[in-house]
């Protein structure tokens, strides 16, 4: 589909959204960087559904709530174009393909232990993924940071929310609000700062690229705000938490394996902000420390999966549902893969629940504010932020490949020079030849597989 640069795209069907959904979540790999770059690539750029500036703005909102801020996005951008069924839609199939995936891995896990195959493709995967880490990072800062002569601003607060993270090691969530309080300051003293810096990247000339969803197109009437139309959400919302909660109460008890991992996850959704690596460490602690559902050594693995394979990151809730109900046999001795697959549902059910009240309920507001400097412009400070904390999670991902045993901040270790040459060969193919994250991704896993079954790795 070829369009001219003024010629609006068509309508697009709910079927046609769907199989886009559907595709999303097979190839939505990279973490939340990599999924936000697919996304503006997909919608944005190629295909047109939305503007920069409402696919920026939708952004940004989801930044600032706690949970997958990429699936989020989808939800959004599929509510704003199909209502409540295409938010549903577009955020349950982010990450379905990813729980079903994890479920057959985690049992593949549990039932078989590590196998030199699946080693082997991890190898390979790992650079990949790296690479597209970086890559995203390279587009996300080139459309929301802008010209650093022209808006100096979003770019040293993406300086110093690195320097934060890495350096000072603060907290994502403490992140977040000092770059709000910035942009609040910044709004007020100094009118436009963050503005330039929250839209196009590049002066282009020519005419700009229309889209179904403008920035000018008119909010559609079921993204306004009317009270009843809240109170059903958040209704909605409310029994979707109570009633699975009641039936695993009545059915386990208080004290049964599942009805705290429902509870646990809840409040993991709830009281977590800034992405998945902010809720790994509670995570861990818990699940490992409290409630004794896995050991370090498997979340550890765990993360692995999360990483390798497409979904949000914060699938790696799935694995350790998987093995606390494989571990706590909570169907039974007999029945070890039913129930662990059961416990990978529940904590997927109750980390995911919030995210789509969140979106159903606070996207009319966000709606609203298009266009306020005073609310955009401390979310656009946070969104600048964020590209600084992608820079660190970029540097944490090269380390981990150069030095998988772990980096003691002593180079009195050699590198694994072949992983950085896998990462290397995965940057070029994605900048330089232009590949898609899926190509990168199978070609990685090949790469690897053959490496390590001829002993070069």
């Amino acid at each position: 589909m070829n369009l001219s640069a003024s010629e609006k795209p068509s309508p697009v069907s709910f079927a046609e959204a769907f199989r886009f959904w559907l595709q999303l979540g097979f190839i939505s790999f990279g973490g939340p960087a990599g999924q936000i770059a697919i996304m503006h690539r997909e919608l944005v750029e190629k295909r047109r559904w939305v503007s920069e500036q409402r696919f920026l703005h939708a952004l940004n909102f989801c930044m600032v709530l706690p949970g997958p801020e990429a699936q989020q996005l989808a939800t959004y951008l599929g509510w704003l174009m199909h209502r409540t069924w295409g938010g549903v839609v577009a955020g349950t199939l982010f990450f379905l393909p990813s729980l079903v995936l994890l479920i057959g891995l985690s049992w593949i896990y549990m039932a078989f232990g590590q196998q030199p195959l699946v080693a082997g493709i991890f190898y390979g995967i790992k650079p990949a993924v790296a690479a597209i880490v970086l890559h995203a990072l390279h587009r996300i800062a080139g459309k929301s940071l802008g010209n650093p002569r022209l808006a100096p601003a979003p770019w040293a607060i993406a300086a110093v929310s690195f320097i934060a993270v890495w350096g000072l090691q603060l907290p994502f969530p403490l992140v977040v609000l000092g770059a709000m309080l910035a942009g609040a300051v910044l709004a007020r003293v100094a009118p436009g700062s963050l503005a330039r810096g929250a839209g196009h990247a590049s002066v282009k000339t020519g005419p700009r690229e229309a889209a179904l969803i403008d920035d000018d197109t008119p909010t559609p009437p079921h993204a306004l705000f009317t009270r009843p139309r809240l109170a059903a959400v958040l209704l909605a919302g409310a029994l979707l938490w109570l009633l699975p909660m009641a039936a695993l109460l009545l059915t386990y008890g208080w004290s049964g394996t599942l009805t705290q991992i429902g509870w646990f996850f809840t409040k993991a959704a709830l009281l977590t902000f800034g992405g998945a690596y902010a809720v790994l460490p509670y995570v861990n602690q818990a699940a490992v420390g409290h409630y004794q559902w896995l050991t370090t050594a498997q979340m550890m693995d765990g993360l692995a999966l999360g990483e390798t394979t497409p979904g949000p990151l914060i699938m790696v809730v799935a694995f350790v549902g998987f093995v606390g109900g494989w571990v706590k046999q909570v169907a039974g001795p007999d029945a070890l893969l039913a129930g662990a697959a059961l416990a990978a549902c529940v904590a997927t059910w109750f980390t995911f629940l919030p995210s789509f009240i969140f979106i159903l309920a606070g996207g009319p507001w966000v709606e609203s504010t298009r266009g306020n400097l005073k609310l955009t412009a401390p979310l656009a400070a946070v969104t600048a932020a964020v590209v600084g904390v992608i820079a660190n999670l970029a540097l944490f991902f090269i380390a981990a490949i150069a030095y998988p045993s772990g980096f003691t901040g002593i180079f009195n270790t050699r590198p694994d020079a072949v992983a950085l040459m896998l990462a290397v060969l995965a940057a070029v193919a994605l900048w330089r030849f232009k590949w898609g994250v899926i190509p990168v991704i199978a070609a990685s896993a090949v790469a690897g597989l053959l490496l390590r079954w001829f002993s070069l790795a």
